[in-house]
């Protein structure tokens, strides 16, 4: 899958987890646009996980702050 498929999922995914409807873009961070705490974290990266079939490390957790920077690493992780 290329960036730009691997992106429009990802954004469904976002869906349910965006209480405030902002507006997707590489540059959305999780924590401070999105206002998610670490559980709604936890809920999302398994939701990518499951969808993708893929393990993203609490390392690579630790790296991703950005809407952007996660594509970037699921594209990766899809290899």
């Amino acid at each position: 899958m290329d960036r730009a498929a691997t992106a429009e999922k990802i954004a469904e995914l976002i869906g349910p987890f965006n209480k405030k409807g902002i507006e997707v873009t590489d540059a959305i961070t999780f924590a401070g646009d999105l206002e998610w705490d670490s559980l709604t974290v936890m809920d999302f990266v398994a939701a990518i996980e499951d969808e993708f079939d893929i393990i993203i490390s609490m390392n690579q957790q630790a790296e991703i702050e950005n809407y952007g920077q996660l594509v970037d690493a699921v594209t990766k992780l899809q290899g």
